[in-house]
């Protein structure tokens, strides 16, 4: 089982990925953040290779996508909240995405 992220973590490692557009989802402990790309092709690429480092960490976001748009939610369901599996896999979405 993954562990909830302490106090002292949660500041180290989600308050820069709040710093760099993600944000706290009203009504749970968990993170979020809407990448826009210029097209279809570019917003399922950055899925693909998201995917890939998802399955082999084997921590899974919550997201959709529609056109150029993509909204991930990331939490820890067997933690109850963040973790920091959470704040990795934010890091990566966002290098992955090119920010």
């Amino acid at each position: 089982m993954t562990d909830k992220l302490t106090t002292t973590e949660r500041t180290a490692l989600i308050d820069p990925l709040l710093a760099n557009g993600w944000a706290m989802q009203d009504g749970r402990d968990a993170i979020q953040k809407t990448f826009v790309f210029i097209n279809f092709i570019e917003a399922f690429g950055f899925m693909t290779r998201a995917a890939l480092w998802a399955e082999k960490w084997n921590h899974h976001p919550e997201w959709s996508n529609v056109y150029k748009t993509v909204e991930v939610t990331l939490t820890t369901h067997d933690a109850d909240g963040l973790s920091a599996l959470d704040a990795k896999l934010g890091a990566k979405m966002d290098r992955l995405a090119g920010g």
